[in-house]
């Protein structure tokens, strides 16, 4: 199982291991984070699981034009801004490091 690591909204950095095969959502939620709301459950309809991948980018998949589009009605967009349902956790993302980007 990949490490990584996910900083709180408070600043907290926890150290979480992923299941390879999940989204970086369904693997924050199941290290019982509950900062993640993810009211779509995953289906890239909302922008309730938004993060802000801090390092690691270069292991994950580009953006997609409806998770850009969800994206998009954040007031908290930044240029680094993914949602977390949208992640694969693979081998190659061990040592990724994403922020809970704020509530809205």
């Amino acid at each position: 199982m990949p490490g990584v690591t996910v900083i709180l909204r408070e600043g907290e950095a926890v150290a979480v291991e992923a299941e390879i095969g999940v989204s970086m959502m369904e693997a924050i939620r199941n290290a019982g984070i509950d900062e993640v709301v993810a009211l779509c459950g995953g289906s890239c309809s909302c922008a309730t699981c938004h993060v802000f991948v801090e390092e690691g980018a270069e292991a994950l998949p580009e953006m997609g034009a409806d998770e850009a589009d969800m994206l998009e009605c954040s007031l908290y967009r930044q240029p680094n801004s993914r949602l977390s349902c949208q992640l694969p956790v693979t081998a190659a993302t061990a040592g990724l490091v994403v922020r809970i980007a704020p509530e809205e």
